[in-house]
C-alpha cells in the first residue's frame, strides 16, 4: 500500500502530452477496472478523509517531518538496491543520506542531506529485477494495494519484507508505523490528485507505467511533484 500511494505521487505529475496509449500492457482490463473502483471508492469514503483530517490537525512543520522520517527509511531500501544493482556511487549518496538524516537529522525527522547536495538515487527492487532483466509483466491492480506490474509487485513484497519498519518488533508500534506511512502518503496526494483528468483508470495505469519505464530506461526519476508540493508549501 505504501509503495502503490508513493508511486502515485509521481503518476498524478508525469503524465505528458503524447503519452502512448497502453492497452497492450493490460491484457486484464477487465479484471482490473472493478478492482480499481473497488480500491478508488475505499479511499474516497475512508484513506482520504483520513488524510484531510490528518492534515487540518497536525502542524506544517510536523508533517514535513514526518514525511522526512518515512523517505529516511526508503534510503536505506534505496542503498539495498544499488548494490544489488552494482551501482556504488548512487548507494553511497543513498546511504550517505540515511546516515547524515539519521544522526544530524534527528531519526530523520529533518533533511538535511539535500542542502548539503546528497540528492536522493529513486530505485526499488522491482528496478533492480528490471537490471535482472527480469520482464516487466502484464499491468495489475491489486485489491487495496493499487496499480502494479507483475514485476513490481514482485518487488514491492521484497521491499516491503526488506524494510526497517518490518523490523520493529513490537506489533503495536509496527503497525502504527504501517498506518502513519499510509496516511502520510495519502496527504501527499490530497494536491497532486487535482491533476487527474479524463478516465481516472487509465491515467493513472499509463502514468504508472511511464513512471516505471522512466525509472528501468534512466535509472533515475524525477520526482516533479516534491517540486509541485513545496512550491504549493511555500504559498501557504
Amino acid at each position: 500500500m505504501m509503495s502503490s500511494l508513493r508511486a502515485l505521487l509521481l503518476v498524478c505529475s508525469l503524465l505528458v502530452p503524447g503519452l502512448a496509449p497502453a492497452a497492450e500492457s493490460d491484457p486484464l482490463e477487465s479484471i482490473n477496472r472493478p478492482i480499481f473502483v473497488f480500491n478508488d471508492q475505499l479511499d474516497r469514503y475512508l484513506l482520504k478523509p483520513v488524510a484531510e483530517g490528518y492534515r487540518f490537525v497536525l502542524p506544517d512543520p510536523a508533517e514535513r517531518g514526518v514525511s522526512n522520517f518515512f523517505d529516511n527509511l526508503q534510503d536505506f531500501n534505496g542503498t539495498l538496491n544499488a548494490l544489488l544493482q552494482w551501482r556504488l556511487p548512487e548507494a553511497a549518496r543513498n546511504g550517505g543520506r540515511f546516515l547524515l538524516n539519521t544522526s544530524f537529522g534527528v531519526l530523520g525527522l529533518f533533511d538535511v542531506a539535500t542542502p548539503m547536495g546528497v540528492d536522493r538515487y529513486r530505485t526499488d527492487f522491482g528496478h533492480t529485477l528490471a537490471r535482472w532483466g527480469a520482464p516487466e509483466g502484464a499491468y495489475l491492480v491489486v485489491p487495496l494495494f493499487g496499480p502494479r506490474t507483475v514485476r513490481s509487485g514482485l518487488g514491492n513484497i521484497v521491499d516491503t519484507y526488506g524494510s526497517l519498519e518490518t523490523q520493529v518488533d513490537d506489533v503495536r508500534t509496527r503497525n502504527t508505523l504501517y498506518a502513519l506511512d499510509i496516511v502520510d502518503s495519502r496527504v501527499r496526494l490530497l494536491k497532486a490528485e487535482e491533476l487527474i483528468t479524463g478516465d481516472r483508470y487509465i491515467f493513472i495505469r499509463d502514468a504508472y507505467l511511464q513512471q516505471r519505464r522512466a525509472l528501468v530506461t534512466e535509472g533515475v526519476v524525477e520526482d516533479s511533484f516534491s517540486d509541485f508540493e513545496n512550491g504549493w508549501e511555500d504559498d501557504l
